[in-house]
């Protein structure tokens, strides 16, 4: 999928939602057995990627819009931080590196299972319409307060929504690794 090099967050919306479409498109071919397999104790499942999506764009990432937008209108909570040089970068690139980024197994950032399919779609349609939403909010802004983000420094509210595209985008690496391992998985079982 192409990178969009814009801060237009009419397009980035709209680039988002193609990207959902992908997701919703590739979930609704898998099994349910392909959508909970893991290939290591040390890598998600498919279902558990989709749900960190889920969870980062609605508890972090436009969580942290509304809190950029709430804390410019009340000039006492401002707090303004630059980006980290990775920061820098990824913006600069409007994608993130194509690499693996492994996070270490733990209660706070490991995904559940998801319940079943279902629970997915309702999740992804929820992240879709809260992307809209706050494209209507940010209409006309400028944010100047940042919030951190835990390896690209201070973010502001344009770059915390445009983060959900990008951020939706490289899981598509993991998508593919999973997909894969799934395949040779069925080939051995032959």
């Amino acid at each position: 999928m192409n990178t969009p090099r814009t801060t237009n967050k009419g397009e980035i919306r709209r680039h988002f939602e193609m990207t959902l479409e992908r997701y919703l498109q590739e979930l609704d071919k898998m099994s349910d057995s392909q959508l909970r397999y893991k290939p290591s104790d040390m890598e998600w499942s498919v279902g558990q990627m989709y749900q960190h999506l889920i969870q980062s764009a609605m508890k972090m990432h436009l969580a942290n819009v509304r809190l950029c937008i709430s804390a410019d209108e009340d000039a006492d909570k401002k707090k303004n931080q630059g980006k980290t040089e990775a920061g820098e970068a990824v913006f600069a690139q409007a994608s993130f590196p194509p690499i693996r980024i492994h996070v270490p197994a733990s209660p706070e950032y490991t995904p559940l299972q998801p319940d079943g399919r279902e629970s997915i779609i309702q999740g992804l349609v929820e992240v879709r319409d809260e992307m809209r939403k706050m494209d209507l909010l940010l209409e006309g802004k400028t944010s100047e307060c940042t919030l951190p983000h835990p390896r690209f420094g201070g973010l502001d509210a344009d770059e915390w929504f445009i983060l959900v595209e990008m951020h939706y985008r490289h899981h598509f690496l993991q998508l593919e690794r999973l997909k894969t391992a799934w395949e040779e998985r069925e080939q051995r079982d032959e």
